[in-house]
């Protein structure tokens, strides 16, 4: 989420006081609200196969649930109950579905119009770069962080979200220096060669100024 969205966000949670043995949601259903604990604890129990809710974890004065049943119009998945006396910020289900899914549905379709342009994913129909789309995830770089070292062992292909990174070699007559070859911007793309003939990562990138990537 943007600031913008993220204070819309903010200004749109109410305060939700609870007290010990309180059921917040339960079990089967509808979701209404998603929560965002303040303080206090809360079990969360789960039931399955006809036999009696379990205790599976809890939220120890932070954490948040509830979005799933929001995001996907399903029955609440477990029951939440509190311990003790506490505070909740909760956040309607409207406006839940409203900013975060419509950020998520315009993420999806950013990130899938990068990997349209990647030439080795061109034969992948709508539906598998859709997937793949889905499994991408955003992660910012610092001011001269690397993204990937030049040597390294690949884990990962990179999409430049936003932002400016520098790509360098180790110099052939002097392994203490370094050469730039070429500097890369939003929509550019680097890591799928070494993903996909296993050998170390052949130069550096590293941010330039503050960037994201996909």
């Amino acid at each position: 989420l943007d600031a913008e969205q993220l204070q819309e966000i903010l200004d749109a949670m109410f305060e939700r006081k609870v007290v010990a043995d309180e059921h917040v949601i339960d079990q089967g259903d509808d979701g209404d609200n998603f929560y965002v604990v303040d303080s206090g604890v809360y079990d969360i129990l789960v039931a399955s196969g006809g036999e009696p809710a379990k205790n599976v974890g809890s939220y120890d004065n932070s954490g948040s649930f509830g979005e799933l049943a929001l995001m996907y119009n399903t029955p609440r998945a477990a029951t939440i109950i509190s311990k003790e006396d506490g505070v909740l910020w909760a956040l309607d289900r409207v406006t839940f579905r409203r900013i975060v899914l419509q950020n998520a549905f315009n993420k999806r379709r950013m990130y899938e119009s990068f990997l349209e342009t990647v030439p080795m994913l061109q034969s992948l129909d709508n539906y598998e770069r859709m997937v793949l789309a889905d499994a991408l995830e955003s992660k910012h770089f610092s001011d001269g962080q690397c993204i990937i070292k030049q040597g390294d062992e690949a884990d990962a292909f990179y999409i430049m979200e936003k932002g400016t990174a520098r790509i360098s070699m180790t110099d052939i007559n002097d392994s203490s220096k370094e050469v730039e070859l070429t500097t890369v911007a939003k929509g550019a793309y680097f890591g799928e060669l070494a993903l996909v003939t296993h050998k170390p990562r052949a130069a550096s990138v590293c941010a330039v100024g503050e960037i994201g990537r996909a």
